[in-house]
């Protein structure tokens, strides 16, 4: 006799959270042009060290510095590494060797924002704190497992009759946007059988994980199935 279950498979986790609280000390802006609204931690480090200049989206950016003080500390920490003298060295290595060029660097967190707000494809960073207009804040997509947030409250998805009758099942892929306080508040179908993939959305919405600084976003993959 079949027994037929619902497997929860934690298959790819990527998240928004911060390290200690440097993360939450920095944002990344964009200017309008940027078609992107999420941008990956790795996509960061490639965009400021020049080794691309587009997102995979296509998109040309160009990315602007702060000169030095606590936030593009925070940033290099974060996102770079090393430390600022290591991050020029590495600069003047690409002029010399004719592969790319020292970014704009500014000396303040307004001035990063009204260049960002007026340049094409610009982007850069500044504080959590600094109030921003005309540009869009990036939500940066970590790979890892470090800084999982925890699940603390689960509702199981029903599987719906008829496919369990008929013994159709499979893994649906889930897109979720996590609130700092824990909430899930967005879930999106990536893939699966849009049936499975609604009943699943259904209870993932109810999910509830331990709080952060910050908002997350996660894959996961939910297994419909049956098994002896």
């Amino acid at each position: 006799m079949k027994n037929h279950r619902v497997l929860a498979l934690v298959a790819v986790v990527v998240i928004f959270a911060p390290v200690g609280l440097i993360a939450a000390d920095v944002k990344v802006i964009a200017n309008g042009s940027v078609k992107a609204d999420m941008i990956s931690a790795i996509e960061v480090k490639s965009v400021f060290l020049e080794e691309y200049n587009s997102l995979r989206d296509g998109t040309h950016i160009e990315p602007v510095l702060e000169r030095d003080g606590p936030v593009h500390e925070a940033f290099l920490h974060e996102y770079l590494g090393g430390t600022d003298d290591d991050l020029q060295n590495y600069y003047r290595a690409l002029v010399f060797s004719g592969r790319g060029s020292i970014p704009k660097q500014l000396g303040s967190d307004a001035e990063v924002v009204a260049y960002v707000a007026r340049t094409k494809g610009a982007i850069g960073y500044v504080s959590a704190e600094t109030a921003v207009e005309d540009v869009k804040t990036m939500t940066i997509i970590r790979s890892g497992n470090d800084s999982q947030r925890r699940l603390i409250s689960r509702v199981e998805p029903e599987y719906p009759d008829t496919l369990k009758r008929l013994n159709i099942g499979g893994t649906v892929r889930l897109q979720l946007t996590i609130a700092p306080s824990g909430n899930v508040e967005a879930v999106e179908v990536l893939g699966g059988n849009p049936i499975l993939g609604e009943s699943a959305a259904a209870a993932v919405k109810q999910w509830v994980y331990t709080a952060s600084h910050s908002r997350t976003i996660a894959e996961l993959s939910i297994l419909f199935g049956s098994h002896r």
